[in-house]
């Protein structure tokens, strides 16, 4: 099997070689930005499995190709940043990172949560949409808004488009697909991330936030996706499907 390209993006040019050098060793393909114009031609130059960047570089506004990464591209995105407050570790998730880790990390748990993350998207590649939909839709509608499964994008009644993160797309597939029926999180977990994944609750509960805002910011009224306590959540709404022929 091809080996894993990742990106490295720091200003730090030790900690650069350092992991550069360990990832090497087990195997990953590594290329290095000490810089957001590094980080711009290396994206533009080459394809990308992972990025692994600290989005607090001096004089940097790195946001803008983070979220470019995370939700354009659909490449995951793990923050690795000396910014440590809460508020920062939101933002760096609003920013569409998959996962956030604060300096300094021990580079195994790094490259622990490099290989979930990259794990986790093979599942979501192999799987396409859920075994529980229907093969031939390609897209499924609710209160005025349209989900393509074969694009995947989302568009609200107006026609404008909502960007997704690859997290935040598989968590609406398995919504849509089992509307108005109430998931646990072991169910979310294993329907979003694969039964064996290293991810636990709180990624989903990070993924669900997301979405919930991104519905309600493009004009979504009313609670969407609903806790219903003790139990899980249920997508409220009725979902109503079909092809690339309708």
């Amino acid at each position: 099997m091809q080996n894993s390209h990742i990106l490295l993006a720091d200003d730090d040019a030790a900690l650069l070689t350092s992991l550069s050098d360990y990832f090497g060793r087990y195997g990953f393909d590594v290329d290095t930005a000490a810089n957001l114009a590094d980080m711009r031609r290396l994206s533009e130059e080459g394809h990308y499995d992972l990025l692994i960047a600290e989005p607090m570089m001096p004089g940097q506004h790195t946001a803008g190709l983070l979220r470019e990464f995370a939700f354009e591209r659909r490449i995951p995105v793990i923050i690795h940043s000396r910014a440590s407050s809460d508020i920062d570790r939101i933002l760096g998730l609003e920013m569409g990172a998959e996962d956030y880790l604060t300096k300094p990390c021990n580079a195994r748990e790094l490259l622990a949560r490099a290989n979930a993350a990259l794990r986790a998207r093979r599942r979501q590649a192999d799987a396409g949409t859920m075994a529980t939909a229907p093969r031939d839709n390609s897209w499924v509608a609710f209160q005025g808004w349209r989900f393509d499964l074969t694009t995947r994008q989302l568009f609200d009644p107006t026609g404008g488009t909502i960007s997704l993160s690859e997290g935040e797309y598989q968590l609406l597939r398995v919504f849509v697909a089992n509307a108005r029926q109430v998931l646990n999180r072991n169910q979310l977990l294993d329907q979003v991330y694969g039964a064996s994944s290293d991810h636990y609750d709180r990624a989903i509960d990070v993924q669900l936030c997301r979405l919930r805002r991104k519905l309600s910011a493009g004009g979504l009224k009313g609670q969407t996706i609903r806790t219903v306590r003790n139990e899980g959540y249920i997508f409220v709404h009725p979902v109503t499907a079909g092809n690339a022929a309708n």
